[in-house]
């Protein structure tokens, strides 16, 4: 049985995970048209998993699991794998703003395919919880604009993001099914390493094509940082908290990704503060206690 103080820890270190997916997003517009997509997705997954599996054999060894394990981890890789392609060739026809928007989608969604994945039931509070998220951080990303909001037409880019969207949605049920015990850490590795096979085979035809002396260094730099904090951090934070306080809780904390947006904007420059917005982080607040207080931790039993 998790104790009380086990409860605050997990929750702190989802609030870490939203603050590095947060910080993605400045880094993420300023490479995203040095590579193609695909591409710049292969080396970020390849970099994490090159990163992580000095530590990974160190402590486990040559440790190959179970063709049934490794068939898990293959699934379990493939609703990342096509969520960034979506974000990635989304963004060719939309805008940030719009993406930003679906995103807040994905609380809700993983709500649902819990409740039919992993028999979750939502309950009326979580429920409330959810849409007061929602409409929370719909507000942060209009900014209380209500008319931009209603003008939100779904074009062809948005259609391929909420796709990302239903399989980002997907990922934290997902991983309650796959989990059966195991350290934590080899679950995470082998999802990022089949990931890096599947981005391989969507991006090989044009690796060769490509200078690589020729790309900006600073690209490598951000490559680097969302491979170590955006990659290899986030996922095995999100895979730990979905083991410990279920996928609904997990996914609840997308709702503060805009609210960490604004400081980290402001602190780097790209951003100011509109008082607009204070409406939409109290609610997001408000939801968030409602979600985290009222699902009950669902644990899932090792072996």
């Amino acid at each position: 049985m998790v104790t009380k103080q086990n409860h605050l820890y997990v929750h702190a270190l989802m609030l870490l995970m939203v603050a590095l997916v947060a910080g993605s997003f400045p880094v993420g517009a300023i490479i995203t048209n040095a590579l193609p997509p695909d591409v710049l997705m292969f080396i970020r997954f390849l970099i994490a998993a090159t990163l992580f599996a000095p530590f990974v054999f160190y402590k486990h060894g040559l440790f190959i699991p179970t063709p049934k394990s490794l068939m898990g981890y293959a699934l379990l890789s493939l609703p990342l794998v096509i969520f960034f392609w979506c974000m990635f060739e989304s963004l060719r026809y939309t805008s940030p703003l719009n993406t930003g928007a679906l995103y807040t989608t994905v609380p809700a969604i993983t709500a649902i395919f819990a409740y039919f994945i992993n028999k979750e039931s939502t309950g009326k509070v979580r429920s409330i919880g959810l849409l007061t998220g929602t409409i929370g951080a719909l507000w942060i990303v209009f900014r209380g604009d209500v008319d931009a909001l209603l003008s939100l037409n779904l074009n062809y880019g948005d259609s391929i993001f909420l796709v990302g969207c239903l399989f980002m949605a997907l990922y934290s049920p997902m991983i309650k099914r796959v989990y059966a015990g195991e350290p934590m850490e080899l679950m995470t590795f082998w999802v990022i390493l089949f990931g890096s096979g599947w981005l391989l085979l969507i991006s090989a035809n044009k690796l060769g094509g490509i200078d690589w002396l020729l790309v900006d260094s600073v690209v490598y730099g951000g490559v680097l940082y969302l491979s170590l904090f955006t990659t290899l951090f986030s996922f095995f934070l999100i895979q730990f908290g979905t083991v410990k306080i279920g996928p609904t809780k997990v996914a609840a904390y997308s709702f503060l990704i805009p609210v960490f947006v604004i400081p980290l904007s402001i602190l780097l420059g790209v951003g100011t503060f509109d008082i607009a917005t204070l409406p939409g982080v109290s609610l997001v607040i408000f939801a968030m206690i409602l979600i985290q207080t009222n699902t009950k931790n669902i644990e899932i039993k090792k072996g």
